[in-house]
């Protein structure tokens, strides 16, 4: 790292020529007008500005580069070095007070604006307080006016009329031409110019063109880690910067791919085609009318390719570790994504094919994304594997120790790790026990208890298994669900003992928002549940058409005792299917459950 104070003027001349440039993950903002002429206000003050960073390239080409805004001219230049800090500051010191072209901005309300950026010779030759209110912007036109545009309150749409006005065009400012031919003009208008000319120019234009703006330059050795931990620190008020964003500009910025093909590696685009395939297929993967953003996330795919990418490194070089973490993100090389995203990108279509098994058709029903990308990097490399019974059986057991053991809810790359690894080594008989989170998991009977929204990765758990083990909705009641009637009868989490009869019958029981007295079921079905259970369910099987008695099977395929519900007895409701979804439960992770504690009601 270096230390320098370059001259506001070099810096300016070393953007327009390119050899300043801004890395492609930089995000396009602007400043609005106000702060633009408090910004050139702090240059004529000759106040600190703060401090500036770039990275050094060396030649080279760590990120795609692009020129900031206005200097197009200088896109074809490798340049010395990249802006990671003070984009704005610069972009709008470069157009402002460089450019002869107005500037692109904003007002107060966010609406675009085009402006020339003047200053007061009287006013900024006063006191310096008043600096802020010399600093004037006007118009494309350069003429300033109010009243619906009917008054015209400052022309300066010539230089006469600059001059007679008082006001020096800051866009040319450095050039000394301009300037000069400025000067005669303003002094030959009267005598007592000549010293407020010599005011201005020692109080204003000198500190101007002496500005120095003091900045850190990372060296090109700098870790791309480095850069993204870097510009995250710096730009506390920007949006943080990801790392698909910092992958796209390094992989838009190698200069072999680019050679190859003839153009630059779009990432961005690639992943929006695998996005929008996936989720096509598979809603519970992202719903497309969000954006590309939605559901499965750049992350989690970048996280799976990498833990294939390190899986297979540990091959041929055992003192590696399979990992993903941000580093290793970072680290991953152009060449690798290519050949490993189709894979990946196919292992994720398994994955949806695995949830749709799972009756989790839907994104918010999904218990853990994050569970997905270790599941689909075991499937990358078992590859055909995945689908024999016995692995089928392993990663299925897995799944669902994961989510009822609420296993993926904290921190997840060390998770992420050993589950690779280990269910890898399970499914080709390398692994002499079970894997950890099958091992680690346990599921606490009184769990049932505390079930009451969606924010449970159990709650979402126990929603699925009761579709996945046949249950069959009591109005549509031809067959039980499947992933295409979940969708088209809008299936979700329904109250058994409706929340009126608890209200009425059992004010303030806790118990009845608990998962235990909800089930799948059908939009339609919901709106018969009304009243009390022996109400209601006579009322549905006179609309399905069904005997009572024949109706009953149906309701027992929720692992419901149908009799308990014509009782209207809740307190035998709830212990009875408690213990029902504890045998669920445990026939799902393969392991008992522990034991009920009980409590007084």
């Amino acid at each position: 790292m270096a230390l320098d104070s370059p001259k506001l003027h070099e810096l300016l001349k070393d953007i327009k020529s390119g050899v300043l440039q801004l890395p492609d993950f930089q995000r396009e903002w602007k400043w609005d007008d106000q702060r633009i002429r408090e910004l050139i206000a702090t240059v004529t003050l000759d106040y600190p500005l703060g401090v500036v960073m770039t990275l050094e390239t060396g030649g080279k080409k760590p990120f795609r580069p692009r020129t900031l805004t206005g200097a197009e001219a200088g896109r074809a230049v490798v340049p010395d070095l990249l802006l990671l800090d003070g984009q704005q500051r610069l972009t709008s010191l470069f157009q402002a007070l460089h450019l002869d072209q107005p500037v692109r901005t904003v007002d107060d309300r966010n609406k675009e604006l085009e402006r020339w950026y003047y200053v007061d010779i009287e006013r900024a030759v006063g006191s310096s307080t008043d600096r802020d209110e010399a600093i004037v912007s006007v118009p494309k036109d350069r003429v300033l006016r109010s009243n619906f545009a009917r008054t015209i309150n400052l022309d300066l749409s010539s230089r006469s009329k600059e001059c007679g006005a008082r006001h020096f065009p800051l866009s040319d400012v450095f050039n000394s031409n301009k300037v000069t031919e400025w000067q005669r003009e303003f002094v030959m208008l009267d005598d007592a110019n000549w010293e407020l000319w010599a005011k201005f120019d020692q109080r204003i234009l000198h500190n101007i063109r002496s500005f120095q703006i003091p900045m850190i330059k990372l060296a090109a050795s700098t870790t791309k880690d480095a850069v993204c931990s870097v510009f995250e620190r710096v730009n506390t008020g920007g949006v943080p910067l990801n790392v698909f964003e910092l992958l796209t500009a390094t992989y838009a910025g190698d200069s072999q791919y680019e050679q190859n093909h003839g153009d630059y590696y779009r990432l961005p685009d690639v992943w929006q085609d695998i996005k929008r395939t996936l989720a096509t297929a598979y809603p519970v993967l992202g719903r497309l009318e969000q954006g590309v953003d939605d559901g499965l996330s750049t992350s989690d795919f970048l996280q799976a390719v990498t833990l294939v990418n390190t899986w297979e490194r540990k091959r041929t070089r055992p003192n590696m570790a399979v990992s993903c973490k941000r580093r290793d993100l970072l680290n991953l090389p152009l060449d690798d994504f290519i050949r490993l995203a189709p894979r990946v990108a196919s292992a994720f279509g398994w994955v949806g094919g695995f949830l749709n098994e799972q009756f989790i058709v839907r994104q918010a029903d999904l218990p853990y994304r994050t569970q997905l990308v270790p599941l689909a990097a075991v499937r990358a490399i078992l590859d055909d594997q995945a689908d024999e019974v016995g692995t089928r059986e392993l990663l299925t057991r897995w799944y669902w120790c994961g989510v009822l053991g609420e296993m993926y809810g904290g921190a997840t790359e060390s998770r992420f790790t050993r589950d690779v690894e280990q269910l890898v080594a399970a499914a080709k008989g390398q692994l002499l026990s079970v894997p950890d989170t099958i091992a680690e998991a346990a599921f606490l009977a009184d769990r049932l208890d505390t079930l009451t929204t969606r924010n449970s990765a159990a709650y979402k758990g126990i929603f699925a298994l009761l579709v996945k083990q046949g249950a069959v909705d009591w109005y549509h009641s031809e067959s039980p669900f499947t992933p295409g009637s979940i969708l088209q009868h809008a299936v979700d989490i329904r109250h058994v003992f409706p929340k009126q009869w608890l209200a009425r019958h059992a004010p303030g029981d806790w118990r009845g928002n608990s998962i235990v007295n909800k089930t799948p079921l059908s939009y339609r079905a919901s709106k018969s549940l009304t009243g009390s259970p022996s109400a209601y369910l006579q009322v549905l099987a006179r609309e399905t058409g069904t005997r009572p008695e024949w109706f009953d099977d149906v309701v027992a395929t929720h692992v419901i005792n149908p009799d308990l519900l014509r009782e209207d007895d809740f307190d035998k409701f709830y212990d009875d299917r408690s213990a029902r979804l504890v045998e669920l439960v445990n026939e799902a992770m393969g392991k008992q459950t522990v034991f009920r504690i009980e409590v007084d009601r």
